[in-house]
């Protein structure tokens, strides 16, 4: 058994070190709490961890934000968190482009008036359409914003709440991307277009809800931003005030369970068998994770967990890393992301990888080239990587300790999976391809493992509108002295996770909302 940590140690365990855990633990430590914050990974970081080989780094799971600049909301209030520590700087005017059969290439254009411009050039027959597709956006925007707050809300304000801006929240939120854009949009193409970076938020146009659409793609509206210095910034940035504050970030240490007695959560064990305790413990790993492997089966019953339990994972995805040496800018590489899609349905991207299926679509990109710290050094060197969505069930066979038994049959499907991503990739860029000396797959396992996010679903769990609209995902569970925070709070991806952190430790205490002022 390992040490056992005195309950007076600390005020607060925050357990997971991703965007949302990182957020918590921050924003506790600025009003005077002394937070613990545990990570299973041998880096802290979550998703926005970076890794190197061979002179190339990699961010796994940022490629843009939005509204992270230092006069954009989102950005003023990681000032504050951070000293200002944390930058991020625009990729650019144009921050995606899309492509479509036919050679249709759309440039996906900041502000959004940019934008809108653009697609009324090329869809000048649905020019009054267009416009109410904005006009929906910003109010699905705006409408996960309230849901989000709610989150924190104590009642009876959350009742009131919820009672006064029901209609609207049905409306916006509890209707999905294809029904809202279905009822604005008569032409299926500009549909297609309009719905196609639903990957940003990992929700199927048929599936998920249009509020989560709205506060995605209308956070970038204003412009995308990369950090400087690249994803692990933000941990080299806040790590510092959570142990300012007398807190830790420990990495490699696993939670196992979280220990309630008399009904409250009081500590956590981890997988070496220490006990840390503290009067309030806020899980970041995903809501899932925390019911099904760190609360007792009688806590599970519950009908918050029960119904928190139902949720599926989101997408997974297989990336591509790809390190590059020569002037990538010279030969077709972008700071804008490029998304391709094989076909008009832009529902239909998710790759089987079954031998004979072609990639129906691909996500392309560069991350050295939006990265303004970025020295590419005598040789030139420059990263980017190509990510397809992929189905659960094509390495289903090897998860649960598949691939160690079978590892000849892993290997060869991992190869095989590689060569057809490098293919496809160069078939777009092919005179990037002499130019690559190095390439490495990331598999939905290896997102499984680092994360622990069941089936690998790095955007947490579905994004419905039953999700949306479930009371269970509050941030203050019916367990006394256990929170939830991250993107399972208020919405998926790095700017969802990191609301959902704030909403997580204002729920703690609510000095944070000063915070947010």
């Amino acid at each position: 058994m390992g040490s056992k940590t005195p309950a007076t140690d600390f005020d607060v365990i925050v357990i997971g070190s991703g965007m949302g855990g990182m957020t918590t633990a921050a924003a506790l430590s600025r009003v005077g709490r002394k937070v613990l914050m545990l990570e299973q990974a041998q880096e802290i970081g979550g998703l926005t961890h970076s890794f190197s080989r061979h002179g190339f780094t990699w961010d796994v799971g940022i490629h843009y934000c939005g509204s992270f600049g230092h006069e954009q909301y989102a950005g003023r209030l990681l000032d504050k968190l951070s000293d200002g520590a944390i930058e991020f700087s625009s990729v650019g005017p144009i921050y995606d482009t899309l492509h479509f059969p036919g050679g249709v290439d759309i440039p996906v254009k900041s502000p959004g008036d940019a934008y809108k411009a653009e697609l009324k050039r090329h869809f000048p027959d649905n020019a009054g359409e267009i416009d109410g597709y904005f006009e929906a956006l910003l109010a699905g925007e705006e409408t996960m914003q309230m849901v989000a707050a709610e989150r924190a809300m104590p009642e009876p304000f959350l009742s009131a709440h919820q009672w006064w801006n029901k209609k609207k929240i049905h409306r916006w939120c509890g209707r999905t991307t294809g029904e809202v854009v279905g009822e604005l949009i008569s032409n299926p193409e500009l549909a297609a277009v309009l719905t196609c970076q639903w990957g940003t938020y990992g929700g199927n146009p048929k599936e998920a809800s249009f509020g989560f659409h709205g506060m995605v793609l209308g956070h970038y509206l204003g412009g995308a931003g990369y950090p400087v210095g690249g994803a692990s910034a933000i941990a080299r940035g806040l790590v510092p005030v959570i142990e300012g504050a007398g807190g830790r970030a420990l990495a490699g240490t696993a939670v196992t369970e979280i220990i309630l007695e008399d009904g409250s959560a009081v500590g956590v064990r981890t997988a070496a068998g220490d006990v840390f305790r503290a009067p309030v413990i806020v899980s970041a790993i995903g809501a899932g994770e925390t019911v099904k492997r760190l609360l007792p089966e009688e806590i599970q019953a519950d009908d918050w967990a029960a119904e928190i339990a139902t949720f599926k994972p989101s997408i997974c995805h297989f990336d591509l890393f790809l390190g590059f040496e020569g002037d990538i800018a010279a030969h077709g590489a972008t700071g804008s992301n490029h998304w391709f899609y094989e076909s008009w349905d832009a529902t239909d991207a998710v790759w089987s990888a079954n031998e004979d299926d072609p990639l129906p679509m691909m996500f392309v990109s560069f991350g050295a080239l939006k990265d303004k710290a970025h020295d590419p050094g005598p040789d030139k060197k420059y990263s980017g990587d190509m990510l397809v969505w992929a189905d659960w069930a094509s390495v289903a066979p090897f998860a649960n300790g598949g691939a160690e038994q079978n590892p000849e049959q892993w290997q060869a499907f991992k190869q095989r999976v590689e060569a057809r991503m490098l293919a496809a990739f160069k078939a777009k860029f092919p005179d990037l391809a002499p130019l690559i000396t190095y390439h490495e797959l990331g598999t939905p396992l290896a997102t499984a493992a680092f994360t622990g996010h069941e089936k690998g679903g790095f955007y947490g769990v579905e994004t419905t509108p039953r999700r949306v609209l479930s009371d269970a995902l509050r941030a203050r569970t019916p367990v006394p002295g256990l929170f939830l925070s991250g993107q399972d709070v208020v919405g998926p991806g790095i700017a969802g996770a990191f609301y959902g952190g704030m909403m997580g430790a204002a729920a703690v205490d609510p000095r944070v909302f000063r915070l947010m002022r």
